[in-house]
C-alpha cells in the first residue's frame, strides 16, 4: 500500500484567519491558539493574516473571499456559537458549515473549521483553552496538515505502509 504523507510544518505556508467577533471573549481566545499553534509549527507572523467578521454566520463568505486571493494556502475559520432559547442555533450552525464546505470546494483551498457550537459557555470555555483544550489549536493544525497533502495529491504516493 503506498501512503500520501503529509506534515504539521507550517514553514513557509501563509494563513488566512477569519474570526467571528460575536462572543468575542471566547473567540479570542480561540485565535490566541490558533496563532500560537502555527507559529509553533514554524509559521512566520508576517504569513498569518486575521479578518474580524460580525458573527458566525459571516464566516463562510470571508473565508472564501480570502481563499479565492490565491494568497493562502489554507483558511482557518474560527467561531462560537452557543445554544439558546430558539432555533436560530441551528439555522447558524447549519448555514456556517455548508457555507464553509461550499467555499472549499469552489476555490480548492482548505479551509480548517473551527466553529464550536455548544450548549452553555462552559462548554465553550473548555474548549477554548479548558479541559478540553484549545479547539485553535486543533483548527490550525488540520489546516497545516491540508496545505500540505493537497500538492501531493497530484503525483503518485511515495513509499509503503
Amino acid at each position: 500500500m503506498k501512503i500520501y504523507e503529509t506534515s504539521v510544518d507550517a514553514t513557509r505556508l501563509r494563513f488566512g484567519v477569519v474570526v467571528s467577533r460575536f462572543n468575542h471573549l471566547l473567540c479570542v481566545r480561540l485565535l490566541e491558539g490558533c496563532v500560537d499553534e502555527l507559529m509553533r509549527r514554524g509559521a512566520a507572523s508576517d504569513d498569518v493574516h486575521v479578518a474580524w467578521v460580525p458573527g458566525a454566520f459571516e464566516l463562510p463568505l470571508a473565508a472564501r473571499s480570502l481563499a479565492s486571493t490565491g494568497r493562502y494556502d489554507a483558511v482557518v475559520a474560527l467561531g462560537i456559537v452557543i445554544r439558546g432559547g430558539t432555533p436560530h442555533f441551528e439555522y447558524v450552525c447549519q448555514g456556517v458549515t455548508a457555507g464553509v464546505q461550499d467555499a472549499m470546494r469552489e476555490t480548492g483551498v482548505p479551509i480548517a473549521f473551527g466553529l464550536l457550537t455548544t450548549d452553555d459557555v462552559d462548554q465553550a470555555l473548555a474548549r477554548t483553552g479548558g479541559d478540553y483544550g484549545n479547539k485553535g489549536e486543533e483548527a490550525a493544525l488540520a489546516a497545516i496538515e491540508m496545505a500540505r497533502l493537497l500538492p501531493r495529491l497530484g503525483a503518485e504516493p511515495e513509499g509503503v505502509a
